[in-house]
């Protein structure tokens, strides 16, 4: 048996950008529905998600019957967590909060085995080499394996090109939110100030030959990113979708409450 092959490395060297859906419902049956849904990843929150390592197990067990990649955003960057997450499957891994090339190192050096990295050993008991059914898993697993760290902050952004740097690493994700608050500009991420910075980062990560991943949850937002580089873009959160398809059915029977609200935002 071989080693699975990660099919998101593979389609991210193309020209077409890898549009993605986040889950943040800790349920199967919505994992299924997201996989099912023909966009090009899914990934698995367990920043701000209520997830732990079973409920992320359940999650990337159930979507693997459906061919498209899954990620699994991790709480901090913790190493152990990233070798847990490893051995139960996972091959796609973001880290929240990078700012320094240290850090995205030590992020990097965790997914893989000595001599390159720290990964721990412990096919015997890891779903991802099959139980040691995978032939040569320690000399294959590595390759497999993509490592996206998150730059969302102002000493991250000025640390971009150390990050970029890092050897192994594949990419960088900006995260608009926590970056516009890190700036000054709390709950704006879509403001002039943050958008320059945020595209600026796009192209460095480009130019560095790396991922150019973030998130845009509104189409011409999605759009400026797109045309700026991002070859990785979240497009939809499940929680959102949820909330805005239930209460445009209601206000498809009542427009009066739609009026009403008329500044809720999503």
């Amino acid at each position: 048996m071989e080693v699975t092959k990660n099919k998101f490395k593979a389609a991210v060297k193309s020209n077409e950008p890898q549009l993605g859906l986040w889950n943040g419902l800790v349920d199967s049956f919505a994992a299924e529905i997201l996989a099912g849904s023909g966009f090009d990843w899914v990934l698995i929150d367990g920043e701000h998600a209520p997830f732990d390592l079973q409920t992320m197990l359940i999650q990337l067990q159930a979507m693997s019957r459906y061919d498209v990649p899954m990620f699994v955003r991790i709480p901090k960057s913790d190493p152990v967590f990233i070798k847990q997450l490893l051995d139960v499957g996972a091959q796609n891994i973001l880290v929240p909060m990078v700012d320094s090339k240290e850090e995205a190192e030590l992020m990097y050096k965790s997914t893989q085995y000595p001599p390159i990295g720290i990964r721990g050993i412990g096919t015997a008991m890891a779903r991802a080499a099959h139980w040691n059914a995978v032939d040569d898993y320690f000399h294959t697993a590595g390759a497999e394996i993509c490592t996206i760290v998150q730059v969302e902050n102002v000493p991250g952004i000025e640390n971009l090109d150390a990050i970029l740097s890092v050897e192994g690493l594949d990419g960088i994700f900006i995260g608009p939110s926590d970056l516009a608050a890190s700036m000054g500009y709390l709950g704006q991420p879509n403001c002039p100030e943050v958008k320059a910075v945020v595209i600026d980062a796009l192209k460095r990560a480009r130019a560095a030959g790396k991922v150019a991943g973030v998130m845009a949850l509104d189409k011409p937002t999605a759009d400026e990113y797109l045309a700026a580089g991002a070859n990785m873009i979240a497009v939809g959160i499940d929680t959102l979708l949820l909330a805005k398809g239930c209460k445009e059915l209601l206000h498809s029977f009542r427009p009066e409450d739609a009026r009403k609200e008329s500044g809720t935002k999503y």
